[in-house]
């Protein structure tokens, strides 16, 4: 049974009824749902406090001397939350691929694009892709040029950037796919792509030359003619 009385109840009710006739039938809007919850607020900062605190260490120590457990100290946070974002201290380093990765998921979600007829056609609808997955690696550019030093003096890291990239190449290749390119264009163009890509990370004398050279490699490439 209810605490209060039936009379009581029946007058709340019919007070209510009275003041909604005054003021018209309003109907409250339900509330909007929040596009960032605090829990991946806190999921995303959590993980760029990894991320920084790795950054830290690396350049202090040396990638060797660091440990998951010095860069979880750091970011004061525990192992577990360190493996629930990284597999290990290597994909540390590489935690712009996935944000990388992430962008290029977006790209594709724009039906605006018809499918290239071409190779040429695929490479220039890659090209403002790439040139954005170039400003995102380089928009630090102090820590891009850490990261650009950790690679020259480690072999396992360079080998694991091989890897992210085959990965990046083979996004591109299922976004024109998934445009309606031929299977075979899209490969290609992808890894023409991947190579320009390559081509300015190779020339580039520090981040910030990064975009500039992207825009060069596509330029030099994109010029040629069949002989």
């Amino acid at each position: 049974m209810n605490w209060y009385s039936v009379p009581y109840h029946t007058a709340y009710q019919s007070d209510l009824r009275s003041e909604a006739g005054r003021m018209g039938d309003v109907t409250t809007p339900p509330a909007t749902p929040p596009s960032d919850s605090l829990v991946e607020r806190k999921q995303r900062r959590a993980r760029q406090r990894i991320v920084e605190a790795a950054d830290e260490l690396f350049a202090q120590r040396g990638f060797d001397d660091v440990s998951v457990t010095d860069i979880a100290a750091r970011a004061e946070v525990g192992r577990t939350t360190f493996f629930r974002y990284f597999g290990d201290k290597t994909e540390v380093v590489f935690a712009k691929e996935r944000a990388m990765l992430d962008a290029i998921e977006a790209a594709g979600r724009d039906t605006a694009v018809a499918a290239a007829q071409g190779v040429r056609e695929a490479i220039e609808q890659l090209r403002p892709i790439v040139v954005d997955l170039c400003e995102r690696a380089a928009e630090d550019l102090a820590a891009y040029d850490r990261r650009a030093a950790l690679l020259d003096q480690h072999v396992e890291l360079r080998a694991r950037d091989a890897l992210k990239s085959r990965q990046i190449a083979t996004r591109l290749g299922e976004l024109l796919g998934e445009r309606g390119t031929a299977e075979a264009t899209a490969v290609l163009a992808a890894q023409v792509a991947l190579g320009c890509y390559e081509t300015a990370r190779i020339r580039s004398r520090s981040g910030g030359d990064l975009v500039r050279e992207a825009h060069a490699a596509f330029d030099e490439l994109l010029a040629l003619r069949a002989g």
